[in-house]
C-alpha cells in the first residue's frame, strides 16, 4: 500500500500544478499541430503535392503544345491556362504569380517554333563534315538564332524548388531538341550522300545510278537504355513514404515526455526544502519506495501524453487537411517505445531533482538541456542535415534513440526486434540515472543536511 499511496500523492501534487499540466499536455499538442501544418504546406510548395503551373502559349504552333503535353504527364504538375474563365496572357500571368496565386508561370513566346525548327535543322547540317585527303571540312556552318522559354517564379519560392523545375524543363526541351535534330538529320542524309557520290563519280554520274541508291531513313528510338529505378530501403517489403504527421507526432511526443523533468525535479526540491522528504523518511517507508512512486506517476503521465498526441495525429490533424497518422508496421511496439521513453525521462528528472539545489536551477537546467537534446536528437531539424560532428554528438541523446525507434516502426517497416538497441539504450539510461541519484544522495549526505 505504500507504493500506491506514493503514486497517488505525486499525481495529486501534479494535478494542482496548473503550469506543469500546461507544459506537459498543451505545449506538445500545440507544437504537433502547428509544426505539422507548416511542414505540410512546405511539402506542397516543394512539389510533394501537385503544383498549379500557369501556362501561356503566345506562339500557337507546335512547340507550345509539345511542352504542355510533356508537363501534363508529370504527376507533380497541374496545368492551368485560364484565370477566372479567361485565357491568360503574359501580363495577367505575371500579375497572378506576383500576387502568389500561382507558384510559377511558363510563357511560350512568339516565333519560338520557327526558330526551334530552323536551328535544329542547321545544327543537324553542321554535324556533317567531309574528309578530303588530310583535311576535314564542315558542310555548312552558319550563324544560329536562339530564343528563350520564359519562366516566372513566385519571389517567395525556395531556390531548391526553382532549380528543380528549371532542370526538369531543360531536360524536357533537350529531348524535344534531340528529336527535331534527328528529323533534320533524316532529311539531310540522303541529300548529302547524293552530293558526295556525284562529286566522287564526276562524269560517270547518271540518273539511273541516283535511282539505284537506296533511300535512307532514321527511325530514332528515344527510349532510355539505362533507367534509374528508385527504391526505398526498408526492413519489410512494404514501402511507405513518410508523411509530415509520422515525422512530427513521435518527435514532439518525445519532446513533451522529456519535459516531465521540470515538474519532477521541482517536486523533489520542494519536498527536500520543505522538509517533507525528511518527514517521509522518518516513517516506515524506504527512499526506493518514494522514488519508485515518482517514477511510476510520471511514467504514467508520459503514457497519457503519448495517447493524447496519437489521438491528435489520428483524429484532429486530418480535420485540418493533413494525412491521418499511420501506426506503422508494429503498433504494439509503440507502447514499448513510449514506456522506455517515459522511464528515461523520469530517471533524468529524478537525477535533476537530486543534483540541483534550487527550483530555479532545476527548471532552467531541465528546460535548456531538454531543448538541446531535442535539437541534437533530430526532433527540430532532421539529423542528416546537421554537420557531421553534431550528428555524432546527437547519437548520445535519449530523444534521438526514441525518435529513431518510432521512425523504424512508422516508416521503415521494422518490428520489435529492430528497435531493441534503442529500447535497451533508454532502459540503461533510466537505470544509470537512478543509480547516480542514489549514489549522490547517500554518499554526499545532501539529504541528511536538509
Amino acid at each position: 500500500m505504500k507504493l500506491p499511496a506514493s503514486v497517488i500523492k505525486e499525481l495529486t501534487l501534479l494535478y494542482r500544478d496548473l503550469a506543469g499540466l500546461l507544459v506537459l499536455f498543451v505545449m506538445p499538442v500545440v507544437l504537433v499541430v502547428v509544426v505539422t501544418l507548416v511542414q505540410e504546406n512546405v511539402s506542397k510548395l516543394m512539389g510533394e503535392d501537385k503544383t498549379a503551373v500557369l501556362f501561356v502559349d503566345m506562339d500557337g504552333q507546335s512547340v507550345g503544345p509539345m511542352i504542355e503535353e510533356s508537363l501534363r504527364k508529370s504527376a507533380s504538375v497541374k496545368m492551368v491556362t485560364e484565370i477566372n474563365g479567361r485565357k491568360a496572357d503574359v501580363d495577367t500571368a505575371k500579375m497572378a504569380v506576383a500576387k502568389g496565386d500561382f507558384q510559377m508561370s511558363i510563357i511560350v513566346p512568339y516565333g519560338i517554333t520557327e526558330v526551334f525548327r530552323k536551328t535544329a535543322k542547321q545544327r543537324a547540317k553542321n554535324s556533317f563534315s567531309i574528309k578530303d585527303g588530310r583535311t576535314k571540312k564542315a558542310v555548312g556552318v552558319v550563324a544560329e538564332e536562339s530564343t528563350h522559354l520564359l519562366v516566372y517564379f513566385d519571389p517567395t519560392l525556395k531556390e531548391l524548388y526553382r532549380s528543380g523545375m528549371v532542370n526538369a524543363l531543360q531536360k524536357m526541351l533537350l529531348a524535344l531538341e534531340t528529336e527535331e535534330r534527328i528529323k533534320g538529320l533524316s532529311d539531310l542524309l540522303p541529300k548529302e550522300m547524293e552530293m558526295i557520290s556525284k562529286k566522287a563519280m564526276g562524269n560517270a554520274w547518271s540518273e539511273e545510278f541516283r535511282n539505284a541508291i537506296p533511300s535512307v531513313r532514321l527511325d530514332w528510338d528515344n527510349r532510355p537504355i539505362i533507367n534509374v529505378e528508385e527504391k526505398t530501403a526498408m526492413y519489410g517489403d512494404t514501402a511507405k513514404a513518410p508523411t509530415t504527421v509520422q515525422q512530427n507526432v513521435p518527435a514532439w511526443t518525445l519532446f513533451g515526455m522529456f519535459f516531465v523533468v521540470v515538474p519532477l525535479g521541482a517536486s523533489l526540491i520542494r519536498e527536500r526544502q520543505d522538509g517533507v522528504m525528511a518527514r517521509l523518511l522518518t516513517m516506515p517507508i524506504s527512499y526506493i519506495t518514494i522514488i519508485s512512486g515518482k517514477v511510476i506517476a510520471y511514467t504514467l503521465i508520459c503514457m497519457i501524453q503519448f495517447g493524447l498526441i496519437l489521438a491528435v495525429g489520428k483524429m484532429l490533424l486530418p480535420l485540418l487537411g493533413t494525412p491521418a497518422l499511420d501506426m506503422g508496421s508494429s503498433p504494439e511496439s509503440l507502447m514499448l517505445i513510449a514506456l522506455a521513453s517515459g522511464l528515461a525521462a523520469a530517471g533524468y528528472g529524478i537525477l535533476l531533482g537530486t543534483v540541483a539545489r534550487t527550483y530555479e536551477q532545476a527548471s532552467t537546467l531541465g528546460a535548456v538541456s531538454v531543448v538541446i537534446a531535442a535539437a541534437l536528437g533530430g526532433v527540430m531539424v532532421p539529423s542528416y542535415v546537421m554537420p557531421h560532428i553534431m550528428q555524432k554528438i546527437g547519437m548520445f541523446s535519449p530523444l534521438s534513440w526514441g525518435l529513431n525507434a518510432f521512425l523504424t516502426i512508422f516508416v521503415r517497416g521494422g518490428g520489435i526486434k529492430s528497435i531493441f538497441p534503442e529500447i535497451g539504450s533508454m532502459f540503461l539510461f533510466f537505470v544509470l540515472t537512478i543509480c547516480i541519484s542514489w549514489f549522490y544522495m547517500f554518499q554526499r549526505g545532501r539529504f541528511r543536511a536538509h
